[in-house]
């Protein structure tokens, strides 16, 4: 994978998550306080400019009360 695959297999989970956060309507600073991870880390996330380990992904399911499943629950179009 290069940094631009990355780039925006990073931007497509922000959005995901993003998109969870709000239908939960659940703020970046009650994500914050439910998963421990600074609230702008999560912005950062989100914004897809922080390249997440799987201790974080399992964090924010956490506290989104959601499976680590769902946040990778977008569609990513790999180029070969």
């Amino acid at each position: 994978m290069d940094k631009e695959e990355i780039q925006k297999l990073n931007l497509a989970f922000g959005e995901n998550l993003r998109k969870i956060r709000d239908s939960k309507k659940i703020s970046l600073l009650q994500l914050s306080y439910n998963c421990f991870i600074d609230e702008s880390k999560i912005s950062k996330i989100e914004h897809g400019r922080f390249n997440i380990k799987l201790s974080t992904l399992f964090e924010l399911a956490k506290g989104l009360d959601v499976s680590p499943e769902k946040l990778l629950g977008f569609p990513f179009d790999q180029e070969e």
